[in-house]
């Protein structure tokens, strides 16, 4: 099961990529705003209900039992800051570079490393949620687990497609921009089953890695994921995107948790 719960989002970002197969011409602008859109709200809603709440549950026997879930998510947020400080990437809907300096890489493998940015936090909220689940105080169902990363597939379904999709149209041939996007979900069960590790090894501090992957996520939504939905004509697309992918995620977690 724990090695299915961390595949479960790479299939997500694979079918997604296989979309560039399927579809003849560029992306619609429109279609694209919704997709991040979704995506946002999916990952906003899992970071709320799956892993900032159970943390906070987690540490009730604290006398103040915010500060776990507090500290993880300032640590999470300070985590992606750096990550985002140092790796090279590329925005993708504004097309600004940051973390270049007098470096020239290609704009391909720029956009490639942002959403391998993306992913990172995902894989962990995945591997530490499914360690959270095999914890039976942790008070989170395997159930729970499976529908976060049923969660976190679905809006990978939209960033696969969004990767490949305009690596053919820049050129590339179709099989290749398939493999490059479905390559840029594969940090998610590799991090995921780094979480799992470390998770096991210390459960003491379960709490705070549930809202550090939370922290991760949501510095992921408002840095890249928003910003890049809203940007340019039609942005109500993009929000109309966000709340069909929180009510999805709180749905699935709701129902199944």
């Amino acid at each position: 099961m724990l090695i299915i719960g961390l595949l479960i989002p790479f299939f997500g970002t694979t079918l997604g990529s296989a979309m560039v197969f399927l579809m003849k011409n560029k992306i619609d602008p429109k279609l694209e705003k919704i997709l991040l859109g979704f995506a946002a709200g999916v990952m906003m809603a899992a970071s709320v209900w799956s892993l900032l709440i159970p943390s906070i549950d987690m540490s009730s026997h604290y006398r103040y039992e915010f500060i776990p879930a507090a500290v993880g998510f300032a640590l999470g947020i300070a985590f992606l800051l750096l990550l985002d400080t140092v790796i090279p990437h590329l925005h993708l809907e504004s097309g600004a570079v940051e973390g270049v300096k007098n470096v020239k890489l290609k704009k391909t493998t720029m956009m490639i490393l942002a959403v391998t940015l993306h992913n990172i936090p995902e894989g962990m909220a995945v591997g530490v949620t499914l360690t959270a689940a095999a914890n039976s105080a942790s008070g989170i169902t395997m159930a729970a687990a499976a529908a976060l990363s049923v969660g976190i597939a679905l809006q990978n379904f939209p960033e696969g497609a969004i990767i490949s999709m305009p690596l053919k149209s820049e050129g590339m041939s179709k099989p290749k921009a398939f493999i490059l996007g479905t390559l840029s979900g594969a940090v998610e069960p590799l991090f995921g089953l780094l979480t799992v590790a470390l998770t096991s090894a210390v459960i003491s501090v379960l709490p705070y890695l549930l809202s550090f992957a939370a922290g991760a996520m949501v510095y992921v939504i408002v840095e890249e994921l928003i910003p890049e939905s809203q940007a340019g004509t039609h942005s109500n697309v993009g929000t109309v995107g966000l709340a069909m992918g929180f009510v999805v995620m709180m749905v699935l977690d709701v129902a199944f948790g």
